[in-house]
């Protein structure tokens, strides 16, 4: 009886979690659409935004790059490039601003060495073990019964949500960064930093989502395995 009551538990927190989720990519996608229907009076590109921070900050060794798709910006540090998406680079939008200097944001990170990005690089081969090899061996420890193997899937499992934890910090530094050489270049004017913000905003709260899935994950997953072993 404990058993299956914990495990229906586990499914309504799981619940508002895939909840929350799926807010968090719907606020995304709206406030980025809102905004870059809205040319910045500036006339900078996304590309142009970047490239402008990277100066600032004295960086000339980060290359700035298209790529395809919708909000698949990102940094790579070992290429040292800064990938930004078609809805980007050449945009002159409220929005591609706000994106492009989020990625310039984590850039200036790499460039100095900010200890949370050096942490969460650190991490990355464990968290691909642990996602790619938690869930199927803690699985495995059930059908087996081995209860051993199952806690070692969920400890792998566990690196995937330290991960997440990393990355709070790291994508929050980003965007203050962002903000911070927008408001204090005049990137934007004041109603169009706003806009900018919002975009921001939203993206972040995906990565909270995110934890909040891991964290319920592991919660469900140890529930599961208790209650097997009670049985």
């Amino acid at each position: 009886m404990y058993y299956y009551l914990m495990y229906y538990l586990t499914g309504f927190i799981m619940l508002p979690t895939f909840i929350f989720a799926l807010f968090c990519q719907i606020k995304v996608k709206t406030s980025f659409n809102k905004y870059s229907s809205i040319t910045s009076r500036s006339g900078m590109t996304g590309a142009d935004a970047a490239w402008r921070i990277l100066q600032l900050n004295g960086i000339t060794d980060v290359k700035i790059r298209k790529v395809s798709g919708t909000l698949t910006d990102y940094y790579d540090p070992k290429a040292k490039e800064i990938c930004l998406s078609d809805d980007v680079f050449s945009s002159r939008s409220i929005a591609a601003i706000g994106v492009a200097c989020h990625e310039a944001g984590h850039a200036c990170q790499h460039n100095q060495e900010y200890f949370p990005l050096k942490l969460r690089n650190f991490v990355i081969p464990a968290t691909r073990i642990g996602s790619s090899l938690g869930v199927p061996l803690c699985l495995i420890g059930l059908l087996i019964n081995s209860t051993t193997l199952a806690y070692v899937g969920i400890i792998l499992y566990c690196f995937v949500a330290l991960f997440q934890l990393i990355t709070l910090p790291v994508e929050f530094n980003a965007s203050k960064r962002a903000l911070e050489n927008i408001s204090e270049n005049g990137f934007l004017s004041s109603d169009e930093y706003v806009g900018a913000k919002k975009v921001l905003t939203a993206a972040a709260l995906t990565y909270v989502a995110a934890l909040a899935s891991a964290l319920a994950s592991i919660f469900r997953l140890l529930i599961i395995v208790s209650g097997g072993r009670r049985r």
